[in-house]
C-alpha cells in the first residue's frame, strides 16, 4: 500500500476510472450485442433500430478514450453491413 498521500489518492482515482471505463465498455458491448442477436434472427426492423441506438453508445466510448475511434468505424461499419445485407430486396 502506498504510504505518500498523493500516491493514495493516485490509487483511489484510478479504481474510479477504471469501474468507470468497465461499465461504458459494458454497456457498448451490450448494445452492440442487440443488434447482433438481431440480425441473427433476421428481423430487419429490429435490426435496424438496435443499430440506431447503438452507434452513439459505441461513439461515446470513443469520445471518453475507452476505445479507439477506428475502432468504433470498424464496429459501426461492420455493424451496418450486416444490417444492409438483411434488407428486403
Amino acid at each position: 500500500m502506498a504510504n505518500i498521500a498523493s500516491a493514495r489518492k493516485r490509487i483511489r482515482q484510478t479504481a474510479k476510472r477504471t469501474a468507470r471505463n468497465t461499465a461504458r465498455k459494458s454497456r457498448m458491448r451490450t448494445f452492440i450485442k442487440k443488434v447482433e442477436t438481431a440480425v441473427e434472427a433476421g428481423d430487419h426492423g429490429a435490426a435496424r433500430e438496435a443499430l440506431r441506438l447503438a452507434q452513439p453508445e459505441i461513439q461515446r466510448a470513443a469520445s471518453k478514450g475507452v476505445i479507439h475511434h477506428n475502432t468504433v468505424a470498424r464496429k459501426i461499419s461492420r455493424l451496418s453491413a450486416r444490417v444492409k445485407a438483411l434488407a428486403p430486396a
